[in-house]
């Protein structure tokens, strides 16, 4: 069996009383897309903030590409590339210095990072911004320059927290085309936090979120189903969101 690009098993988190995630289980397969859905405090941010180790994890199991993040903290975040739904690039700053400090923070030689740099901003499509600052860009640009960074060290998996927040229709379209083109064709794996419905296509792993526990886990194209092929249908009738 191949080993998956992220598991997570009975994974439970709490804030004081707060009980934030409860008992999660899920699993991101090698060179796939998964959507995790929820609405805003389903506890999405939270799952992210525990395997990027910004949260202590104090239960259950979480691996990336094998590796337990406990046990084997470098090995598995290494593994990993983040984009956060908060903006992570200095405004001041062009895009190749965001990216060129990015890369000596993981270890990555100058010669080296150079030439990942123009890489990853050609993976992008941003090869001809990487001299501008940062504050030039637009919304869409500068998440697209995000995702560069990410993918600066080579990672396996990507986690993308709410990544078309606050732009617009064009530019959601184009961040998330990029992130299903770089699985095609880089064969790394994402997990896709929104709650966005119309971002998920019916061939999509889904994993639905909502107040802190797992409702749902299997293809998108199986929950919109069970209510006659409506995604939408589906997720209201798990979660009891009101329409």
């Amino acid at each position: 069996m191949t080993t998956p690009a992220l598991l997570v098993q009975n994974v439970s988190h709490s804030f004081g009383a707060t009980r934030a995630l409860d008992d999660v289980s899920l699993s991101v397969p090698r060179g796939g897309f998964t959507a995790l859905l929820g609405v805003n405090g389903a506890g999405k941010s939270t799952l992210f903030n525990l395997v990027t180790r910004l949260y202590a994890n104090r239960s259950g199991l979480i691996e990336v590409a094998g590796h337990d993040l406990r046990r084997q903290p470098t090995e598995a975040l290494r593994r990993l590339g983040v984009v956060f739904q908060s903006r992570a690039l200095d405004a001041d700053l062009t895009v190749r210095q965001n990216l060129m400090y990015h890369a000596a923070l993981h270890g990555i030689a100058r010669a080296e990072a150079r030439s990942r740099i123009a890489e990853v901003l050609a993976q992008v499509d941003l090869a001809d911004r990487a001299g501008a600052r940062v504050s030039a860009l637009s919304g869409g640009q500068v998440r697209r320059a995000e995702i560069a960074r990410a993918l600066i060290h080579a990672p396996e998996l990507l986690l993308l927290d709410e990544a078309t927040v606050g732009l617009d229709v064009k530019s959601r379209a184009e961040v998330l085309a990029l992130t299903r083109r770089l699985i095609a064709e880089q064969q790394v794996s994402a997990l896709w936090a929104t709650h966005i419905l119309d971002e998920i296509d019916p061939s999509d792993g889904l994993v639905i979120l909502h107040r802190g526990r797992v409702l749902f886990t299997g293809t998108a194209g199986e929950a919109a189903a069970a209510t006659g092929g409506d995604l939408t249908r589906a997720f209201l009738d798990l979660t009891g969101v009101q329409a």
